[in-house]
């Protein structure tokens, strides 16, 4: 111990000197810093995470910053993640007061969370990771992320960071430049985020926004589920926005083809359809004769007798013959009319009636005819 003060004078433990690696070995490296005798790095003084080889991190020739930990016998210890640390506390301490975003790489995966080397070990909690639920974090490893600390004890060696905060702000950031740029009458695409009994909620890229039931499609709709589903893009329109509650108002209907587009190409006048009761009012029954198409069929053209309630003859959910009696594509209107076949009908029968008791007289004439004859004879 004595031989090596002499031969070291000037240097004392804690102190930091400048070496060069010249040789890795299994278990320690050392490193010439200008003195007879070489100093010694073992490898659990090289970094503050678990290293398996000291070639993990540094190359015979590199020039390191060591911290002297301890002189004994003929050996001189030495430690480079005690400089690292040192130099770490600083710079982190300055980046928690100045709220700073910076990146740092995935070193390993634990239970509960990432480690990194931040000059000393940063630890990521799972909670911390993302915005959403990571079942399986193995991907992570070595990869570069952006945090924020959000915890800071050196007396602890506590250094605990966030990338999820990271993320919210990114969202938060999307969400108000989407909120800002909508408009009343804009045709978006946006992905089904969130069904539910009134409704779907559809993100438009930051931010939701609510496509009610009514305004899913043009027909009646049961369940939102039997329109859209989680996952899917949909086109919509904005009906309106509310910057200060952040609601958004979203139709789906508005930009699909609607069932009357085109109606007049499909149904004309005088043609018969089937049909089915959908609602009966106090004027009338509607019909629906293609999806999302009701017609009217007027309490006039119920029947062909006199009634007083169209209850009297149909119900809700009965299904139907009626017959087109006008089309009106511009003002989705449709005429129906169940009275008219059933007169139709009737005139067919009359009709046959007279052709049977026709057939039925000249027969009987026939007849008669030949037994005058014979009587002439």
């Amino acid at each position: 111990m004595d031989e090596l003060n002499k031969e070291l004078p000037d240097l004392n433990v804690g102190d930091t000197v400048t070496g060069t690696v010249v040789k890795l070995e299994e278990k320690q490296v050392l490193v010439d810093i200008g003195y007879k005798t070489e100093g010694i790095v073992p490898i659990s003084e090289l970094s503050n995470l678990h290293v398996e080889t000291p070639s993990e991190i540094i190359n015979e020739g590199d020039e390191l910053s060591l911290m002297i930990k301890k002189k004994e016998d003929d050996k001189i210890i030495l430690s480079k993640k005690a400089v690292d640390a040192d130099k770490a506390w600083v710079e982190l301490e300055q980046k928690l007061e100045n709220d700073e975003v910076f990146e740092t790489e995935v070193k390993d995966v634990v239970k509960g969370g990432l480690v990194t080397d931040v000059g000393v070990r940063g630890f990521i909690p799972a909670s911390l990771v993302e915005t959403y639920f990571v079942e399986d974090f193995s991907e992570y490893k070595g990869k570069t992320l952006a945090v924020k600390i959000v915890d800071l004890d050196r007396s602890t060696n506590r250094v605990i960071l966030s990338h999820r905060a990271i993320a919210e702000e990114k969202a938060e950031k999307e969400k108000e430049a989407v909120l800002q740029s909508l408009e009343k009458g804009q045709v978006l695409e946006g992905t089904v985020s969130k069904l539910t009994p009134f409704g779907a909620f559809i993100d438009l890229g930051g931010i939701d926004g609510l496509v009610h039931i009514s305004e899913l499609a043009h027909e009646h709709v049961e369940k939102a589920s039997d329109i859209v589903s989680e996952g899917e893009t949909v086109k919509v329109e904005v009906l309106s926005v509310d910057r200060d509650s952040e609601r958004i108002s979203l139709s789906r209907k508005n930009v699909i083809p609607g069932p009357w587009e085109n109606i007049s190409e499909q149904v004309k006048s005088g043609d018969v359809l089937e049909g089915k009761v959908k609602r009966l009012v106090s004027f009338g029954a509607f019909v629906e004769v293609i999806p999302g198409v009701e017609g009217l069929v007027h309490i006039s053209q119920i029947a062909n007798r006199h009634i007083g309630t169209p209850q009297e003859v149909l119900e809700e959910g009965q299904d139907v013959q009626v017959k087109v009696l006008e089309v009106n594509e511009e003002e989705e209107r449709m005429s129906l009319s169940i009275r008219a076949l059933e007169e139709e009908e009737q005139e067919k029968e009359f009709k046959q009636y007279e052709k049977t008791e026709d057939q039925s007289s000249f027969q009987f004439g026939e007849i008669i005819g030949g037994k005058l004859d014979k009587y002439k004879n």
